[in-house]
């Protein structure tokens, strides 16, 4: 790693460091520049806003959260097993909400389609790749298998992403998830205890 990616990463960590012990929205930027003992400058050579610094964070939770998930595809658990390991290690750690409910304000809207649209592309591939295992075994008989993924993962980002669903919307969600990926009624079910 180069130096200047080097000390970008620190002030990432840094930034991150900071987002959770005080919250985003009390972390200034002077808060970080005193805490990495650097100038506002140099600050600034890496991050054109403390919104840039939040996105980046965010692409650097979720880059390790992916990590995590792609080392639950080549575990060998049932196909079941691996769509629940994959959903929840890509899902922020407890110490990580205050960071997550920053892209919930209102004037971060692109921020969070950013990042919604940046999870797609990382959970797309995995989550296709556990499907085509499970029509390999039969547990599924789909085709168009990335398309079916991309299709649940809107669904489910608009049904539950702000905890505000009920359990009719559960059922209804596992029976789609079911007929979507050519599931025998129930094979799914045990996405209720995920979403609650």
């Amino acid at each position: 790693m180069k130096k200047g990616e080097k000390r970008k990463q620190e002030l990432l960590q840094i930034a991150y460091r900071l987002f959770i012990s005080r919250g985003y929205e009390n972390t200034s930027v002077d808060d970080m520049i005193e805490e990495a003992g650097i100038a506002k400058g140099t600050y600034y050579y890496y991050f054109e806003s403390k919104e840039q610094t939040l996105e980046e964070v965010i692409g650097m939770m979720i880059d390790r959260e992916t990590e995590a998930a792609r080392r639950i595809l080549h575990e060998d658990i049932p196909v079941e097993q691996k769509i629940v390991g994959i959903i929840t290690s890509l899902r922020p750690a407890q110490e990580e909400l205050p960071i997550e409910g920053a892209l919930m304000q209102p004037e971060n809207t692109v921020m969070h389609a950013k990042v919604k649209q940046k999870l797609l592309e990382t959970v797309v591939p995995l989550l296709s790749e556990v499907v085509e295992e499970g029509v390999r075994e039969g547990v599924f008989s789909c085709s168009d298998i990335p398309q079916r993924v991309r299709m649940l993962l809107v669904i489910s980002n608009d049904t539950f992403d702000e905890g505000r669903f009920t359990e009719r919307e559960i059922a209804v969600f596992i029976d789609v998830t079911e007929k979507l990926l050519g599931a025998a009624p129930g094979t799914m079910s045990f996405l209720r205890e995920l979403i609650r």
